[in-house]
């Protein structure tokens, strides 16, 4: 169970809490009654379970971290107990030979402070005002990053390089001889002193990069070569990456110079494998560097605080796409009003901004499809296996406490026991990654669910696949590895994962996008048919579980209608609150749905309506709901995606024009009444056979 692996590490971390100040304490009564077998196996015993912990499990010393018992701390306590002990030990006189052991002992701590400036120094040279990835920055002076050890690890720097010292001194406490300390301090001294060295040739020309100035320069110049027009803007937590990576494949297919602009450091390396360059600019004042380049138009995912900084910028218009379309208030947030479109899937979001009353007005909300379902396979009628695939994708708690907002702990563990009791169900469980974030009751059911899965599936047995399935699935992942770049040594810092992710071969999309399809072909053949599985990795795809799936199980939100593309079996569980009437009025998405309550009663025909689709009575209304949530089909929805990105290019130009004629004088603005409307639907509607012409500068 969950609460016995916690209480396990708990335990854990008191033991070795415990063994530390046990040894301190040791080491200080050996000391004081210079009884010499206890001292010296005190302090040896210390320093070697401070290093264990260090390098094995770091997280345990966190808490003496906060209560200023650092490793700082606890060595030169170590080291003062040492040379008290020897003060007790007769034959060594204090001044002439324990003096120069004290004077070399602080020395080496003087030399551990002075690495640790310098790799101060080194860490603030090495962070530039902006962090890139698809782009050749080698003007930038860019090289490998220091030894970690050196520059970011000062605790592991000063245990290691003490043991020499520690064990000099303790050896001289044991025999009596000055040397073995004086031998143990050198070493030290000379560890610190070669690190120290080693470290100050990164802030010399051959290795130091370009300065703020000299990058915010280079960045004025790569935008005025590469010439953007469309952009994504996303900013978000470390659990939000996935909002912004369902629109990597849409973004690369735009007419144009596509670019994706982040604001926080780490999302460079959460954004998936793309070849559209990537820029991170953290602070606001900076990012100013847009309004004088080329780019037009940005499309936002998702809603943030640092979104309005960009709002800001006058010659760029805005476009916000959400990261999925559901009937959540979420989904019509008051905030959309700020953006110049917002575009929509289908006709059902027109609806929902035109009710909710949220200050977003008709003319600007843009149907335009999901382009980025196109992967999800369609249905193909009952399972014509043993197994029956149920997915069980429930979203999170959400930020307003609704207890309806997800059923993980209302329902969750209910619907699991249900499935888990039909002996023909092999069930996928995809929780939303932002669960139990907010409410401690949804992660803790959450935990409850996974164990009982865990558990059924220790009980099934049957035909597994070979080792060869296992080869080729690590075969594929090494494949996928390699193209992505996933895999850094382990002391890069940012700069240099900005030299290995420079400009990306040529046709390397499709290659990952390959290397993606075959790798998780190769997952799901690692596994046997009848296997339970908790899907929480990050590479594996909600669509590739849609794929998988038979019948999805899931709350009111975007998972809905995405699968709704498949045009499968759903079912929606219902932990509002309200009665079944009321739950279908009120959510447009469950009107082709199975409704489950609470209880999980109505499982039973679910599946049975899934195995004899003869019986299932939602047939028709999926169809009709697609069209509705989604809109056309023909079009195709990139297509449409595309001319929306075309007409808002047209209105940026537009409204450029007018800002120049503004600033010019003499030059009479050409701009008439609703010429931005005129220009939208000329671009929208340009191109041979209504297809739209590409977005240009």
């Amino acid at each position: 169970m969950p609460s016995v692996g916690l209480n396990k590490r708990r335990v854990k971390q008191l033991g070795a809490l415990l063994a530390i100040f046990a040894a301190f304490a040791a080491q200080l009564v050996g000391a004081l009654l210079a009884h010499l077998p206890v001292f010296v196996t005190a302090a040896a015993a210390g320093l070697a379970v401070d290093l264990y912990l260090r390098y094995r499990q770091p997280a345990l010393l966190s808490m003496l971290s906060r209560v200023r018992f650092d490793v700082t701390v606890r060595q030169l306590l170590r080291d003062m107990l040492i040379l008290l002990g020897l003060l007790r030990i007769d034959g060594i006189e204090p001044l002439r030979e324990q003096a120069p052991l004290t004077v070399a002992l602080l020395f080496v701590y003087a030399l551990h402070f002075l690495c640790q400036g310098v790799a101060v120094m080194v860490r603030r040279s090495r962070t530039l005002p902006v962090v890139t990835r698809n782009i050749d920055a080698s003007a930038l002076r860019l090289c490998a990053a220091p030894p970690r050890i050196l520059a970011r690890r000062p605790g592991h720097r000063l245990l290691a390089f003490s043991v020499p010292a520690t064990t000099g001194l303790l050896v001289t406490a044991v025999t009596g001889d000055i040397y073995a300390g004086a031998v143990g301090l050198g070493l030290s001294l000379l560890l610190m002193a070669a690190g120290t060295a080693h470290l100050v040739t990164w802030l010399l020309p051959g290795k130091r990069p370009a300065s703020k100035d000299q990058t915010l320069e280079w960045l004025d110049g790569w935008l005025e070569e590469y010439r953007p027009t469309v952009a994504m803007y996303f900013s978000g937590g470390t659990s939000s990456a996935y909002q912004a990576n369902m629109w990597l494949s849409t973004l690369s297919a735009l007419d144009g110079k596509p670019l994706i602009v982040l604001r926080e450091r780490f999302m460079v390396q959460k954004i998936q494998a793309t070849d559209v360059p990537i820029i991170c600019i953290p602070r606001v004042a900076h990012m100013f560097a847009l309004e004088s380049s080329t780019l037009k138009m940005m499309l936002h995912p998702a809603n943030s605080g640092k979104t309005s900084q960009v709002l800001r910028i006058p010659s760029i218009k805005h476009a916000f796409t959400n990261h999925g379309e559901s009937d959540k208030l979420s989904s019509c947030n008051p905030y959309a009003k700020a953006y110049d479109e917002v575009w929509v899937a289908g006709p059902a979001a027109r609806e929902r901004y035109r009710q909710a009353e949220i200050g977003v007005d008709d003319k600007d909300v843009v149907e335009v499809g999901r382009p980025q379902l196109a992967p999800i396979q369609p249905w193909t009628g009952a399972p014509e296996g043993t197994y029956t695939t149920v997915l069980y994708a429930p979203t999170w708690e959400g930020w307003d406490g609704n207890p309806g907002n997800t059923s993980v702990v209302l329902a969750g563990e209910n619907l699991v026991r249900a499935l888990l009791e039909d002996d023909g169900v092999r069930l996928l469980y995809k929780p939303h990654p932002m669960t139990g974030s907010v409410d401690p009751e949804a992660g803790a059911a959450d935990r409850r669910i996974r164990a009982m899965i865990t558990e059924a599936a220790a009980g099934r047995s049957g035909p597994r696949p070979g080792v060869e399935a296992v080869a080729e699935l690590d075969r594929r992942k090494a494949e996928l590895d390699r193209l992505t770049s996933s895999d850094f040594r382990t002391g890069a810092d940012e700069l240099e994962r900005m030299m290995v992710q420079g400009r990306p071969e040529d046709g390397r999309a499709a290659l990952v996008a390959a290397a993606t399809e075959a790798w998780e072909a190769a997952y799901w053949a690692s596994f046997p048919e009848w296997q339970h599985q908790i899907v929480v990795t990050p590479r594996l795809g909600i669509y590739s579980c849609f794929n998988q799936s038979h019948l999805l199980i899931s709350d009111v939100s975007s998972v809905v209608s995405d699968y709704l593309h498949s045009e499968k079996p759903y079912a929606v569980a219902n932990t509002s609150g309200m009665t079944e009437e009321e739950f279908r009025a009120a959510f447009p998405t469950v009107r082709a749905a199975a409704v489950l309550s609470p209880d999980a009663s109505g499982v039973a025909e679910l599946l049975e309506s899934v195995r004899f689709p003869e019986k299932d009575q939602y047939t028709k209304a999926r169809t009709e709901l697609k069209a509705h949530l989604l809109g056309p089909s023909d079009p195709p929805s990139l297509v449409r995606f595309n001319a929306a990105a075309v007409a808002l290019c047209a209105e940026a130009d537009e409204r450029r024009a007018l800002m120049t004629a503004h600033l010019t004088p003499g030059i009479p603005s050409q701009r008439g009444p609703g010429s931005d409307e005129t220009a939208a639907a000329e671009a929208r509607n340009s191109g041979p056979n209504g297809s739209p012409e590409p977005v240009t500068t």
